[in-house]
């Protein structure tokens, strides 16, 4: 599977299991929402700046949001 929609799943997955919108999770890594959503929807790639951020809101490692899963 692509790379960029394992990501994707990963980061929809871990946003809804801790209970934020994409404007929160946006919010509290310092990126715009629309970013969040382009992400979500395989529009753009991350950086590894930017995965490192969302890893933190996440409270997951980053290798998590880049790991296929069942649900990937």
């Amino acid at each position: 599977m692509e790379i960029r929609k394992v990501f994707a799943r990963n980061l929809r997955h871990w946003r809804k299991a801790r209970n934020l919108s994409q404007e929160e999770l946006a919010y509290e890594a310092g990126i715009d929402r629309t970013y969040v959503s382009a992400l979500e929807r395989q529009i753009y790639s991350v950086s590894i700046d930017t995965l490192g951020k969302l890893a933190h809101v996440l409270k997951v490692e980053p290798s998590e949001l880049l790991v296929q899963t069942r649900r990937s």
